[in-house]
């Protein structure tokens, strides 16, 4: 591995946890350890993190179904399910619901080990590039994003939704779609105007009009697009 990379473990036994953080002790790895899903969702809010080592059955919920939630908000942080659970129809319902790789309990420390570093160095070998269009760049993993060389300060929302109208630039995406996607802390209701309200901070950070967006554009009756190099909207 080269440079620090962060790996926040998920694990309610204070034992295990422990021993997983001694066991994966380097210099070249901080070790972040929660013991419930509600502080593993606020280090995911607060930070990086390079890997998630995720136990399934956890006091506050099931790390399955937070697993899902990650990866319908268009999470690709790896994850490693600790589980034990070992029938076939559990560990494919992981490796299905988003899992990267999965580890049943007992098991070795040293392999343990091995898995984790070769997610790692997957992850790094893997890591995207800046997305760059026209005035801007967007750095995704790194969180860094650029207008004429100045960086802009953008939400955790922000964020989401920026990135899947760029990921998906001249296409439109619906309303419907853009909600499911960036709003998904598992709230029944969803006020209409959040993305409406999202869409205009986004505007008034990126576009140079934002009254008049070249790029973030709406789609009357349908939703938004990303059209780099489009004409401002009347």
């Amino acid at each position: 591995m080269s440079g620090m990379k962060r790996l926040l473990i998920v694990e309610d036994d204070q034992a295990l946890g422990d021993g997983l953080c001694l066991a994966l002790q380097s210099p070249e790895l901080e070790r972040v350890l929660c013991r419930r899903l509600a502080d593993a969702r606020a280090a995911l809010t607060e930070g990086h993190f390079d890997l998630l080592l995720l136990d399934i059955n956890l006091p506050d919920g099931s790390g399955l179904q937070f697993l899902q939630e990650l990866r319908q908000s268009g999470s690709t942080l790896p994850v490693i399910l600790l589980t034990a659970n070992d029938l076939e129809t559990d560990i494919v319902a992981g490796l299905e619901s988003g899992a990267d790789d999965y580890v049943t309990k007992p098991f070795s420390l040293a392999v343990l080990r091995a898995r984790v570093h070769a997610q790692l160095r997957r992850t790094e070998q893997g890591s995207s590039s800046p997305i760059v269009l026209e005035h801007f760049s967007f750095d995704f993993d790194r969180m860094e994003f650029r207008r004429d060389g100045r960086l802009v300060d953008l939400s955790k929302t922000e964020q989401k939704l920026l990135r899947l109208l760029v990921e998906n630039r001249g296409r439109t995406l619906t309303r419907s779609t853009l909600v499911d996607r960036v709003w998904t802390d598992g709230a029944d209701y969803v006020d209409e105007n959040a993305l409406s309200v999202t869409v205009k901070r986004l505007r008034g950070k990126l576009e140079e009009t934002p009254s008049r967006p070249r790029f973030l554009k709406t789609v009357y009756g349908i939703g938004y697009t990303w059209a780099s190099g489009a004409k401002e909207e009347a």
